[in-house]
């Protein structure tokens, strides 16, 4: 394989050297002439490729971390759900999962993005949420909130409080307030600094014929997002399902038998144990998420591949140079998230005797 590797590298190198000269990563320097329609960071039209690198880099991140969340949530609800009593719902999560897992991934990112968001009303007739943001074709539209003099202070150290919380559970005091009163302390503590902060919040609102005022989540962003999600979550349920049925089911008899209910059964008795089981084949689907969100070219959202190894490649001509960039960029990720859980998969790990 390194062979075969180094032999198919140097006729590329070779032919690179022929076409533009010397191999070489001294293009991200130079300026760019396209516009990246959804970006993190400020971005302008001559900016260099380097900063577009950066740009589509945290787009990608963006999109996977969300996706990985909700693909979580929902896995464990569906999986949970295959193992209820009632016929009902154990088989519609059945249904579920047979008809998420047999269809294919880009199908269905294209579905949310055609057939469901392509669907929705225009700006003038927004359906109106709960939170005060607004849905239309154009996107979601969130409340956003401006800071005043202390926000640059307070918001930072409100989200290392929020941060703070799940590694103070976790320290064992001897003394003094129980450990929960502490941990769920900085809860409201958080709430209240971010407040402080706060100096009004921006409501989106219709002016003319378009959205002003909040943050807007572009419809490429959400119909990514709910595709690796859903995806995803079908084989997330499949891996909670057969960790929960590891736990040998004395674990439960034994629990029911003290008095505990069955919703205190199976969140303090058998995940904690069934954790132990999922993390390793979970922390697979999470790479997988990461590697599918370059499916989002599919649905033009400026992701690292749509423009990093779409638009700025061919504009710069360094194709081997823009696929190296690619490909490392991933391998990093996914090396840093894979490290991640095989460290928390040690500290959960059962220890044996």
């Amino acid at each position: 394989m390194v062979a075969v590797a180094w032999f198919l590298g140097s006729i590329g190198a070779e032919t690179s050297v022929q076409r533009h000269g010397a191999l070489g990563f001294g293009f991200l320097a130079d300026p760019t002439n396209f516009d990246i329609p959804f970006r993190l960071i400020p971005w302008a039209i001559g900016d260099t490729y380097a900063r577009a690198l950066l740009v589509c880099v945290l787009n990608t991140l963006l999109a996977s971390a969300i996706s990985i969340v909700l693909a979580t949530l929902l896995g464990l609800l569906v999986g949970i759900m295959r193992l209820s009593a009632n016929w009902l719902v154990r088989n519609i999560a059945l249904g579920f999962i047979e008809l998420v897992r047999n269809t294919p991934q880009l199908v269905q990112i294209i579905f949310w993005y055609v057939a469901v968001l392509q669907t929705l009303p225009g700006p003038r007739q927004s359906i109106v949420l709960p939170v005060g943001g607004l849905l239309n074709v154009r996107g979601l539209y969130l409340p956003s909130f401006v800071g005043n003099e202390f926000s640059s202070t307070l918001w930072p150290l409100a989200l290392l409080l929020l941060l703070a919380v799940p590694f103070v559970w976790r320290v064992p005091w001897r003394r003094g307030l129980p450990l929960a009163a502490r941990s769920l302390f900085l809860l409201p503590l958080s709430v209240v600094l971010f407040a402080i902060g706060v100096d009004h919040a921006d409501l989106p609102q219709l002016r003319g014929f378009n959205i002003a005022g909040g943050v807007q989540v572009v419809p490429e962003l959400v119909a990514l997002c709910l595709g690796l999600s859903v995806y995803g979550s079908a084989f997330i349920a499949e891996i909670v399902r057969a960790a929960i049925l590891s736990v040998h089911k004395g674990q439960r008899e034994a629990a029911l038998s003290l008095g505990l209910r069955p919703r205190l059964v199976l969140s303090k008795i058998i995940l904690p144990q069934a954790l132990r089981v999922m993390i390793p084949p979970v922390t697979s689907q999470y790479l997988n998420i990461i590697k599918s969100s370059s499916l989002g070219a599919a649905v033009a959202y400026p992701e690292l591949y749509q423009i990093f190894a779409g638009t700025a490649m061919m504009q710069s001509n360094r194709e081997i140079e823009s696929i190296a960039l690619l490909m490392g960029v991933f391998l990093s990720i996914n090396l840093i998230v894979s490290a991640f859980m095989n460290w928390y998969n040690r500290r959960v790990a059962s220890v044996g005797r």
